[in-house]
């Protein structure tokens, strides 16, 4: 097998996270991308090899240790180099603070913050080496402020901040490009599409909608920065976003 160029997607869904690993796919990487169960990925790999891409889909579950060190084994080994890291696992939940119970809330910071500790620091392991690379991790409104019934979303979307400050700072000198994007608005999904269909109505011809396209544009530009210019912190949202 050739070794190409990988970009790794972790949480490679059907909307940002498959519009992503289209993108970077379109520039010749090879996409890499997981989701807990692999056969949920298969729609995505097909799009891309139909559209003249590579594609291999994985299954792996981003908070088990085990997993991502098999991962990134597999991926180096079998593949090729780690260029580009998406750490793009959700995680929002909504539950009074009386409601939410132990359980709940570590899974959602093991979504959010283990997810992206583990994976972050496998990614650094391989591209220190190198001394090139990118890791680019997906925030939400609920990173920069927390929002009624969203103390879990919150407490482990700020969390996932904080790690990609600290390895920012740290992997920058190392040639390493670490960004933390801020997704702060709806996102056209089936789940918007569904649950909220007069705002979705109201919002999809009027730009005032997430197009998972439009993000991934912003992913591939983080990537494509010059050193002397690196972004770390990326906030997007529709015009009609209250901020």
């Amino acid at each position: 097998m050739s070794r190409q160029k990988a970009a790794l997607i972790i949480g490679a869904g059907d909307a940002t996270g498959g519009a992503i690993a289209r993108r970077f796919a379109r520039e010749g990487f090879v996409a890499c991308v997981t989701r807990r169960t692999a056969t949920k990925l298969e729609p995505l790999v097909r799009q891309i090899e139909q559209d003249g891409g590579k594609a291999h889909a994985f299954g792996s579950d981003a908070r088990r240790e085990d997993d991502v060190l098999a991962l990134f084994a597999t991926i180096e080994r079998d593949i090729g180099p780690v260029e580009v890291l998406v750490f793009n696992v959700g995680g929002n939940v909504r539950f009074s603070i009386r409601e939410t119970t132990a359980r709940v809330y570590t899974k959602v910071w093991e979504m959010c913050a283990l997810g992206g500790f583990l994976n972050g620091r496998e990614a650094a392991r391989v591209m220190v080496p190198r001394q090139r690379g990118t890791i680019l991790f997906t925030g939400a409104t609920a990173s920069v402020r927390g929002g009624s019934g969203y103390a879990a979303f919150a407490g482990g979307k700020h969390a996932l901040r904080a790690l990609a400050q600290s390895m920012a700072r740290e992997l920058g000198p190392e040639g390493i490009h670490v960004a933390h994007v801020v997704i702060d608005g709806a996102i056209d999904t089936n789940f918007i599409r569904e649950r909220f269909p007069d705002r979705y109505a109201a919002g999809k011809d009027t730009g005032g909608i997430l197009n998972p396209e439009s993000i991934a544009e912003n992913y591939w530009m983080l990537h494509s920065q010059p050193r002397d210019a690196w972004t770390h912190e990326l906030d997007l949202r529709p015009w009609s976003e209250k901020w």
